[in-house]
């Protein structure tokens, strides 16, 4: 059993290795932290003198306030700290330490909260336990650094105009990453890397691939730790997928592999195959590119998300796959070939602005369903598909991925796949918050609206 990345110890072990660590490093606050079924961030800060307190009752809150929990007649509920996720904040104060815990919902009485995203996630991988599979993950954020007036403007403006792998001393985006890089390790983030990325003010930096729900985690943390380093140094750093107008926009792509408890290797390595992939693999695949469009909405979930999705920005559009082909939905990285802690699938349509319990939950069933229906994927295309016009993009049988919100609303509308993996209550309240999106953003007038039609 995981939790948090790390085998789980008796939780009376934990709580007094978390009761210990607090005392001896003199910590003052603890941050309760758990996400709503979009991904944002809700929490409550308690006096240390309650931790104790909270990690044997939790902390209860009113679930009805709650974007996707429970309605009003059945709104209490208990976040239930994990404490494996204990963490000190090294962006505060020393002097008046804080640390964190990340929570389980819980309904009153200690039943787990069958519909809170980190839940969700934790009950597919349990169900993956079963059939002798870790499901690993590695994600990769792309961030934008932004000028400030006080607060964030309006009209976005980018801190840099460096491009891609540029290196500037003489503005803050360098040590904004430095610092950041420095937070997150003693977060517990092993960082591969650090980069300026492609578009003015984009940044990117990489942590180590892991075990599916402690990556969930840190990709939460990681938000937090970005925007809180940027902010100390005047600036706001955003995770919005494409804040300009003509400039590429900001994914979070995804490496996935199958770790087989039994053999103690990775489930996605063949070395005798040409690509060095495995029936797994390649079924895997294969279930993630049959019900790509039925997932999309998780992994790319907001308005702004298929805005990112259009050719010639270096974001995935076309349905399929590839091995050194960048343009593809899914690649199959070969920066070291033959070598099986290496073998992985890329999945390069998810951004930042999506719930990580959620869009790890669906990716995980739409490739368990390749490989209990033994889906075999179209052969590899390893042209630039951004170049391929309507004949020849039928002649690979290549489709596309929806082209708006409300296209991929419809499409997990209508998924069974989607239903089973999050549970009918989820579901419905996860349709009903991007229903509503949809909804206002069709009615709103833009500021491309005004321009292109005020005189007539």
């Amino acid at each position: 059993m995981f939790a948090g990345g790390v085998m789980l110890m008796a939780r009376d072990d934990l709580k007094v290795e978390v009761l210990a660590e607090a005392k001896k490093s003199n910590v003052r606050l603890i941050v309760l932290q758990f996400v709503d079924i979009l991904g944002k961030m809700k929490s409550v800060t308690l006096p240390v003198e309650h931790l104790e307190e909270a990690l044997d009752e939790g902390y209860p809150f009113d679930g009805s306030s709650i974007e996707g929990f429970v309605r009003i007649y059945e709104s209490d509920m208990v976040a239930m700290p994990d404490p494996a996720t204990f963490k000190i904040l090294p962006w505060r104060p020393l002097e008046r330490k804080e640390a964190r815990l990340i929570c389980d919902i819980q309904r009153p009485g200690g039943k787990p909260f069958e519909s809170g995203p980190r839940q969700i996630l934790k009950r597919a991988l349990r169900d993956l336990e079963k059939e002798g599979y870790v499901f690993n993950v590695g994600p990769e954020l792309e961030f934008f650094l932004l000028q400030m007036n006080g607060e964030p403007l309006t009209t976005p403006v980018p801190h840099d105009f460096g491009g891609y792998f540029d290196y500037s001393p003489l503005d803050m985006a360098v040590d904004i990453r430095r610092d950041a890089t420095f937070a997150l390790q003693q977060m517990g983030f092993d960082i591969l890397m650090s980069h300026h990325e492609v578009a003015p003010g984009q940044h990117e930096i990489d942590f180590k691939f892991e075990e599916a729900l402690t990556s969930a985690d840190k990709v939460i943390t990681f938000k937090t730790v970005i925007k809180s380093v940027a902010l100390a140094h005047g600036i706001h750093a955003t995770f919005m997928p494409k804040p300009f107008f003509g400039q590429n926009g900001s994914g979070m792509h995804v490496h996935q592999s199958l770790y087989n408890v039994k053999t103690g290797g990775n489930a996605f390595f063949n070395p005798k195959d040409r690509y060095n992939l495995s029936e797994t693999a390649y079924h895997f695949i294969g279930g993630q590119l049959k019900h790509i469009r039925e997932i999309a909405g998780f992994l790319a979930p907001t308005v702004n998300s298929y805005k990112r999705l259009t050719p010639g920005y270096e974001a995935p559009v076309y349905i399929c796959w590839g091995r050194k082909n960048r343009s593809a939905l899914i690649r199959v990285p070969e920066y070291f070939p033959g070598q099986e802690d290496a073998t992985r699938a890329e999945l390069r349509c998810p951004d930042p602005s999506c719930n990580p319990y959620l869009a790890f939950t669906v990716m995980l069933k739409a490739g368990l369903e390749g490989i209990r229906q033994k889906i075999e994927p179209p052969d590899p295309v390893e042209e630039d598909v951004y170049e391929f016009d309507d004949r020849k993009l039928a002649q690979f049988y290549i489709k596309t991925l929806p082209s708006s919100l409300g296209e991929a609303i419809e499409e997990m509308r209508s998924s069974r796949l989607v239903r089973d993996a999050i549970g009918e209550f989820a579901f419905e309240k996860y349709i009903e918050a991007k229903d509503r999106e949809w909804a206002t953003y069709r009615l709103h007038v833009t500021d491309w609206e005004l321009k292109q039609y005020i005189r007539l």
